[in-house]
């Protein structure tokens, strides 16, 4: 935990029954808002998966997952995700998705070997989404059309968790600033990726990185 930044005179402005709460308000207006926005339907994930069957996504092919035997198969080996990437794209197939639409899930992962600090964790608790879209739909304008979307659905959550808890005042910036990951290596030569994205951020508040 030697990453994780606790400011000077920092207090919880909720108590802890306060945050339950706002955290389940916050799920459950960003999925709604989420799934109206994009055009996707709620489906189910797997919390494992079998090693032989390839949906284990092993992000940087360093982690090591969880795994366990079932005992009903003979103790056959099976593995805690890291991620849904590749089974996102098997279950839009065989949902036989059309194009313009897609899924979403409330994917639980265990990851031990992430670096924690603030924002990461071993347990991982996070909206996962895909959809389906046309040829000529893979430009840089539509993903830029796509990243507003999302950004709005945050947008209007945090405006009504405001309403809800007054004393979590609404931080976000208007707009979404959109860069690509060269044109921030330009920028700030000498950092780490990390740093440089921490440079970008508190510059513009709500950044989207292009080309990472």
């Amino acid at each position: 935990m030697e990453h994780l930044m606790i400011p000077d005179g920092y207090y919880a402005p909720l108590t802890i029954r306060e945050t339950e709460v706002a955290i389940k308000e916050i799920k459950d207006h960003f999925e709604r808002a989420l799934a109206k926005s994009l055009h996707l339907t709620r489906v189910s994930a797997p919390l494992f998966v079998k090693p032989e069957s390839g949906l284990n996504d092993n992000l940087n092919g360093v982690e090591r997952p969880v795994s366990f035997g079932i005992k009903e198969q003979n103790d056959a080996e099976v593995e805690i995700v890291h991620s849904l990437a590749k089974w996102k794209r098997i279950k839009l197939a065989q949902m036989n998705v059309s194009p313009g639409r897609g899924i979403y899930t409330d994917m639980n992962a265990l990851r031990p070997d992430e670096e924690l600090d603030n924002i990461h964790s071993i347990y991982v608790d996070q909206w996962d989404w895909e959809k389906v879209i046309d040829r000529d739909q893979r430009s840089l304008a539509y993903l830029k059309k796509v990243v507003r979307r999302i950004y709005e659905a945050i947008k209007v959550t945090e405006n009504k968790l405001y309403v809800e808890f007054p004393q979590i005042e609404p931080m976000l910036p208007e707009d979404i600033f959109f860069i690509h990951s060269e044109q921030l290596l330009q920028q700030y030569p000498n950092m780490t990726p990390k740093e440089r994205e921490n440079a970008i951020v508190k510059k513009h508040k709500a950044v989207f990185i292009i080309g990472i």
